[in-house]
């Protein structure tokens, strides 16, 4: 009996962990952020530290929105009106949420950067005296294949909305050919920053879904890089 209570008490988790992800955009971001930080993970030599500091990150993260997702269903349970309370409830919850991810942010920084930083600059020694206008070829092509696939897929227009991510490959397009011709990785880490804001706000606006901005996100690089790799 108490076995058959605890296995309930797993699945009644798990029901929890499942709902959050079916109902919540923001947790299906989390997650997908999550995979892909530590898929790249497996192509570093982690130490156990860092490892345990990744997991624990990922986890405070998930743990906010899952924490977020109930205040919201417990206060829309007891009141469907607005009311000044329910709202900085919700706004605390969600502030939680924030700082949470800010956090990831910060830690994935500090151990990803010094890895990417001599990758990066082994790549920029090999490519630096590429000339500039391949940037200007690269984005061109970049917005040609996109406007070619919407075209062909029929969804949405070129500026807003349907497959791929435009705005997000553009973005990336422009990250990609940074990374190649210029010798600062500061200034390539502030623009990977940006260009995930873009892709960010893509999905915060409604406008495209995570499976269109990945699809933005990938043309934007790989397209940019096959040029790269052309030319030199």
């Amino acid at each position: 009996m108490r076995v058959r209570k605890l296995i309930d008490s797993f699945n009644y988790a798990i029901d929890g962990i499942i709902y959050t992800i079916k109902t919540q955009r923001n947790m299906r971001i989390h997650f997908a952020m999550a995979i892909i930080v530590l898929f790249l993970s497996l192509f570093f030599n982690l130490s156990k530290l860092e490892i345990i500091i990744l997991f624990f990150t990922i986890s405070l993260v998930i743990i906010a929105e899952m924490i977020n997702t109930s205040i919201e269903a417990a206060i829309d349970l007891v009141t469907k009106e607005y009311h000044e309370l329910a709202k900085i409830a919700k706004n605390v919850a969600a502030g939680a949420v924030f700082i949470s991810a800010l956090n990831s942010i910060i830690v994935a920084y500090m151990i990803f950067f010094d890895k990417f930083n001599f990758v990066t600059e082994l790549v920029i020694q090999k490519v630096r005296r590429m000339p500039v206008h391949t940037t200007f070829i690269s984005l061109f092509i970049v917005s040609l294949i996109v406007v070619s696939i919407k075209a062909y897929i029929g969804e949405g227009t070129p500026l807003r909305g349907g497959m791929p991510s435009g705005h997000t490959a553009i973005a990336f397009s422009i990250l990609t050919s940074i990374a190649f011709i210029s010798e600062n990785t500061l200034a390539i880490s502030l623009c990977l920053l940006l260009a995930i804001l873009v892709a960010q706000s893509r999905i915060e606006a409604g406008i495209h879904d995570i499976f269109q901005v990945l699809v933005g996100a990938i043309l934007g690089i790989f397209i940019t890089v096959f040029i790269f790799q052309v030319i030199y």
